[in-house]
């Protein structure tokens, strides 16, 4: 019986085999694609070498990537070898107020950016979903994500006041980050050189900062300074991680005088931190000028109360003695001997300063080419309104050195730019290509994979998109195109209003929002929300 079983069972197999190789190969059913793009030099966004091929979309997402694709396909675009890329993630803006102004997002477009993340530096709306639902009604024509802002947090519920919270007040403050992070915000971000930031000390923030990580949010840090403490203000962040447990990110690291050429013992303090375990990273943009208000040049305690008791106490002689001897000994610190590094991007009380360094301004006013009389010009400016300032205050040095270090992210500091408004600084329009130009094309000091994989999955990572940053399929479609050796940067300091060029396509969930280098005005972007979102 035993080996008429075993006969019966090889005649089966042989039939079977045979059935098998004399049927027809299976038909693969291939959905009709919206977009096809052909012969593209494919960056996937993992850091991974190139490779030629096609990426098919249907809807908001990647339906197929690969070599030779034959899908049919309702719009076919051979890209003729250029560069197909994730779309730029780019996690450091500022972009509260001017939502409404300039909607099109084409400062950011033009430049390959596809989502960004606002409420940095502690600066953001504190009703985040309110804010969602606000953006949401705009339809911007990029992805939009926020955290909440220790500085609006505490002066939601502390004014401007210089001392520290009551047990009630920093539980409101708790009470208003967990709401946050309900409501979609992807972290707290604090801005410790600002006010009323900077009033706050490290347990203060370290309360604040745990409120978010119990929704898994990430911490993200303007430092308290960056400059001549610049390395108690890096071990001040690295320690409130430690102690909330949560991912840190050092914002736009940069070393200012006079530490100048000492990037590599700041960086090494980000190294020896990831060795001990805390998941810490960095982001930077790539110029040697910084951009923030003319009030970071003021001692902070003069600012306390607001712009109504600014305005009366620089009229205090006593006071402003005091303040200007401050900074006369901070000029001293910095090695400084003029305030020419310092120009005024935006002042609204007189835009005929727009452009004009503060030693020039002082000399339009007649005064004495000396540091103090271009402090009490400071002091006439911050008098009547903030202004918003461009420093010229970093080395192209220990900036190349920065940029070489692996978990460094590519973002602007930038926000949405009215065309030709003000004299702003030119990261909001060309960060990304001035990254893919100058220091891959033209320095050489990172690859282009690698560049990519800074302004893509890295980001996207960090930020928790995980459906974005990387070319693979099922994943949304925000896609770049652009030609690796045409592409460039082309706002200045002088001139900052100018798009990139060089870009010639972008998807934003699927959508051609640019078009042969042409915005076309679609605004298809969408909501970015944090782990700890409650609908």
């Amino acid at each position: 019986m035993f080996i008429l079983y075993l006969f019966f069972t090889a005649l089966l197999a042989l039939f079977t085999v045979q059935d098998v190789q004399d049927a027809p190969e299976p038909k693969i059913q291939v959905a009709e694609s919206d977009l096809l793009l052909k012969n593209g030099k494919i960056i996937d966004g993992t850091g991974n070498s190139w490779y030629y091929g096609d990426v098919a979309v249907q809807g908001d997402r990647i339906i197929a990537i690969g070599t030779s694709l034959n899908i049919p396909a309702k719009k076919i675009i051979d890209v003729n070898k250029k560069v197909i890329a994730p779309g730029f993630i780019d996690v450091h803006t500022h972009i509260e107020g001017d939502e409404k102004a300039a909607p099109q997002a084409e400062n950011f477009v033009y430049d390959g950016v596809t989502s960004i993340i606002t409420g940095n530096c502690g600066i953001s709306n504190t009703d985040i979903g309110k804010y969602y639902r606000y953006l949401d009604s705009l339809k911007l024509s990029i992805n939009i994500g926020s955290f909440i802002g220790h500085n609006d947090v505490r002066k939601a519920v502390m004014k401007m006041d210089n001392r520290q919270p009551t047990p009630t007040e920093l539980n409101q403050m708790e009470l208003l980050v967990e709401k946050a992070m309900q409501d979609g915000a992807m972290g707290f971000s604090t801005g410790l050189i600002y006010t009323p930031g900077t009033y706050a000390g490290t347990p203060e923030v370290v309360a604040l900062a745990k409120a978010a990580a119990k929704y898994q949010g990430v911490y993200t840090s303007h430092i308290r300074n960056e400059t001549n403490k610049i390395f108690e203000a890096i071990d001040e962040a690295l320690n409130i991680g430690r102690k909330t447990g949560m991912p840190v990110q050092v914002s736009h690291f940069k070393i200012g005088k006079p530490n100048w050429n000492r990037s590599n013992e700041t960086l090494a303090m980000i190294k020896k931190a990831r060795e001990e375990g805390l998941e810490v990273t960095i982001d930077q943009y790539p110029y040697t000028a910084s951009s923030t208000t003319i009030y970071t040049l003021i001692p902070s305690w003069a600012l306390a109360g607001g712009q109504n008791n600014i305005s009366s106490n620089f009229r205090k002689p006593a006071i402003r003695k005091k303040i200007i001897a401050e900074m006369v000994g901070d000029m001293k610190r910095r090695q400084r001997p003029d305030f020419s590094y310092a120009v005024v991007a935006s002042y609204k009380a007189n835009p005929a300063y727009n452009g004009k360094n503060i030693s020039q301004i002082n000399q339009l006013l007649k005064r004495p080419k000396t540091i103090p009389a271009e402090i009490e010009t400071i002091l006439d400016l911050a008098e009547k309104e903030s202004a918003q300032m461009v420093f010229h205050s970093m080395n192209e040095a220990d900036v190349e050195y920065i940029l070489q270090y692996p978990f460094t992210m590519v973002t602007s500091d930038g926000g949405l730019r009215e065309f030709g408004v003000g004299v702003p600084h030119p990261r909001s329009y060309g960060t990304n290509a001035r990254v893919l130009s100058h220091y891959v094309r033209d320095r050489k000091i990172i690859m282009l994979e690698d560049a990519i994989r800074r302004m893509t999955s890295l980001p996207a990572q960090k930020f928790g998109l995980t459906e974005r940053g990387l070319l693979r399929k099922g994943l949304i479609a925000d896609i770049v195109v652009f030609d690796p050796n045409t592409i460039k940067d082309l706002s200045t300091f002088e001139k900052p209003h100018a798009y990139t060029k060089g870009v010639e396509y972008v998807l934003v969930n699927g959508q051609l929002t640019l078009a042969e280098g042409k915005h076309t005005g679609a605004r298809n972007g969408g909501l970015l929300y944090g782990p700890g979102y409650q609908e």
